[in-house]
């Protein structure tokens, strides 16, 4: 990977993460997204349901890649009679991974608040059981708003109600040794690197080898992200999503991982088998992992009866749903294999 892809890729990264984007909440990253690839050159067309779709060229034999730029997040269940909200969450959001954590509460029609997802009675000064004590957002988890309220009556009069969307900040850092943490790097990481194979096809008017779309779906998280909005004609698609790490994967955040088998049953074991070797012939850093608590966009394809050949690979990333951790060479990696398998 050059290092102007390298560099444009981390800007993208940073660009993305600064846009909040729960599932159902994705108006300003689809807006964002528009904008970037009608810059590089690229007519993006956005499905009724949303979401962005690009073809890069190339004719013969049509692939679509897809990542996706949905993230967890919560939306206002109920306003509780001391001000405080609970939450009910979008996606798989684990409370004990977000507690203490700052959010935006964003209303329909007066705009945003900030707050803190807290366990009640959260001083361990007076609560002896805050250690003891499950956390669950339906029980005992509420946002505490900064704002001056003491009452249900009061939160209303901000406009603040049920159904609004909560955000939870990212805290994007990249460190001194290339190491990338953050929230959402499932699956903003891999969508800035189909941003950047998107330009460098731009830039160096690559002769492309068969028909390539590119797409970013905004349901992921929930379950029907790729449901719909595939173009007429692809006949393989490959999810450019997270690779795990953890016990019993080999994976680390410096490779890109190759998925041999998620929830939804094996991959396509000619194109698994030919990902394996251009990450081999290419001295690509790879896994092959087995993934037990997963499922893609393509699987979701899959089970709204599209007909085509799935794949899936994406950079390895640490403690998945929670504040997650890649590194750059993960990135790289993906990039590279990427590349050596389509052109």
């Amino acid at each position: 990977m050059k290092k102007q892809y390298q560099e444009y890729m981390l800007e993208q990264l940073k660009a993305i993460m600064a846009i909040d984007s729960p599932s159902g909440y994705t108006a300003e990253v689809q807006e964002y997204m528009n904008a970037e690839l009608t810059r590089l050159g690229y007519k993006p067309e956005n499905p009724y349901k949303g979401g962005i779709r690009a073809h890069l060229g190339g004719e013969g034999e049509p692939i679509m890649l897809m990542a996706h730029v949905d993230t967890l997040g919560a939306m206002v269940d109920c306003v509780k009679p001391n001000g405080r909200l609970m939450l009910s969450r979008i996606g798989g959001l684990q409370a004990t991974n977000v507690e203490t954590m700052n959010v935006k509460v964003k209303t329909r029609f007066d705009g945003e608040y900030e707050g803190t997802i807290q366990i009640e009675n959260a001083s361990s000064h007076v609560n002896l059981e805050l250690a003891t004590l499950k956390r669950d957002f339906m029980s005992n988890m509420e946002v505490v708003l900064d704002e001056d309220v003491r009452s249900a009556e009061d939160v209303a009069k901000l406009g603040i109600r049920a159904g609004d969307i909560v955000a939870v900040e990212p805290r994007l850092t990249i460190t001194s040794k290339g190491y990338i943490k953050s929230r959402f790097l499932d699956d903003k990481a891999s969508a800035a690197v189909l941003l950047a194979l998107a330009k460098m096809i731009a830039d160096e008017n690559s002769q492309l080898k068969r028909s390539i779309w590119i797409s970013f779906t905004v349901y992921e998280e929930v379950g029907h992200g790729a449901c719909h909005g595939i173009p007429e004609g692809i006949v393989e698609m490959m999810s450019v999503d997270m690779g795990c790490v953890g016990d019993t994967m080999t994976c680390t955040e410096k490779q890109v991982s190759i998925c041999a088998k998620d929830g939804g049953g094996p991959y396509n074991y000619e194109i698994t088998t030919a990902l394996l070797k251009a990450a081999i012939d290419n001295n690509i850093d790879y896994a092959i992992d087995v993934y037990h608590a997963y499922s893609s966009d393509v699987d979701a394809a899959l089970r709204s009866g599209y007909d085509i050949k799935h794949s899936l690979i994406g950079p390895g990333v640490y403690a998945s749903h929670g504040y997650e951790r890649t590194h750059i060479d993960g990135l790289t990696a993906t990039f590279d294999l990427l590349v050596a398998y389509l052109l």
